[in-house]
């Protein structure tokens, strides 16, 4: 199973580029990232990103905001819609504000079910324990032996492995911040549409949230163990046997690599990498990227140990 594109195919709207481009009539049905394309999306490149503009070849009928100033390769123009902007993340932000996109979960899909709540679109695994008032919202897919405490809610595009264990109160699925502001100053917020990937034998503590990613999949991989209290945002990549202690905190698009400990009340700046085998110190504040095997402490982290 393809965890990091799983859920891509799904329709959420159906928009008319022609407002955009006028050469163009086709619809867009999904927003779609440059690290993995599909068809018919809308989707923004920044120009330190142009490098990555070949990604556009491999998929048709999309709806581009490209940086204005700079020429379009025919080759795109010709497949796509392209709408030049001065910014093409906040004209994306825009593009669901403009058309009230929300992506917000449909109360008036629930069911009640021995006490908890449950939608359609939920597939449940064998020997599963779930607890009262726990609320399965979404296109969740859960697998066998899996333990659900009391009161927690999964929301969204979210599969979940087998044998893994959510205690209380958590929360899977929430939004990450991803938001823009206009020249007003005003917040122009993305909907966040990617999903959560939860793999096999994963214990996460009770209160914890782990948000989904903005467009692509956040994905945990098996064996992590996260405790009590821990925040995990939009778009992370947790290794395998990653353990994230209580009050720890990982901002949007944070990596880290497999066997490494995110000790208590320590906090990653967004879009960072750790590496494998790393041991974050307590209250630590992450605001660069770690090597393999270090031990970083403080505020701001620095590493006190270097392997020879």
């Amino acid at each position: 199973m393809d965890h990091e594109t799983m859920f891509s195919e799904i329709e959420y709207f159906n928009v008319n580029v022609n407002e955009y481009d006028k050469s163009k009539s086709h619809f867009v049905v999904r927003p779609s990232s440059l690290k993995y394309p599909r068809s018919n999306a809308v989707m923004f490149i920044m120009e330190k990103y142009l490098k990555m503009a070949d990604c556009f070849d491999a998929v048709e009928c999309c709806l581009i905001f490209w940086p204005k100033g700079v020429d379009v390769p025919q080759n795109i123009k010709e497949k796509h819609a392209v709408c030049p902007v001065e910014d093409p993340h906040l004209a994306y932000c825009q593009f669901f504000k403009d058309h009230k996109l929300t992506n917000c979960a449909d109360v008036n899909d629930l069911i009640l079910k021995n006490g908890y709540y449950i939608s359609s679109n939920v597939q449940i695994g064998k020997n599963a324990a779930i607890f009262p008032y726990v609320v399965l919202n979404g296109n969740i897919i859960i697998g066998d032996n899996v333990y659900i405490g009391a009161g927690t809610k999964i929301i969204g595009n979210v599969y979940i492995g087998n044998n893994v264990v959510i205690k209380e109160n958590s929360v899977l699925g929430a939004d990450g911040l991803s938001t823009d502001r206009n020249s007003e100053g005003q917040a122009v917020t993305m909907p966040q549409y990617g999903g959560l990937i939860i793999q096999d034998n994963v214990i996460i503590g009770a209160n914890t949230t782990i948000a989904r990613g903005a467009i692509d999949n956040t994905i945990i991989c098996s064996g992590c163990k996260i405790d009590n209290s821990v925040y995990i945002s939009h778009n992370a990549y947790i290794g395998e046997n990653v353990f994230m202690c209580g009050e720890s905190h990982t901002f949007g698009s944070v990596t880290i690599g497999k066997n490494t400990q995110v000790s208590g009340n320590a906090a990653i700046r967004n879009g960072l990498s750790i590496g494998e085998n790393c041991l974050i110190g307590a209250g630590a504040m992450v605001t660069r990227n770690v090597k393999d095997n270090m031990i970083v402490s403080g505020n701001p982290a620095h590493e006190i140990f270097f392997p020879k």
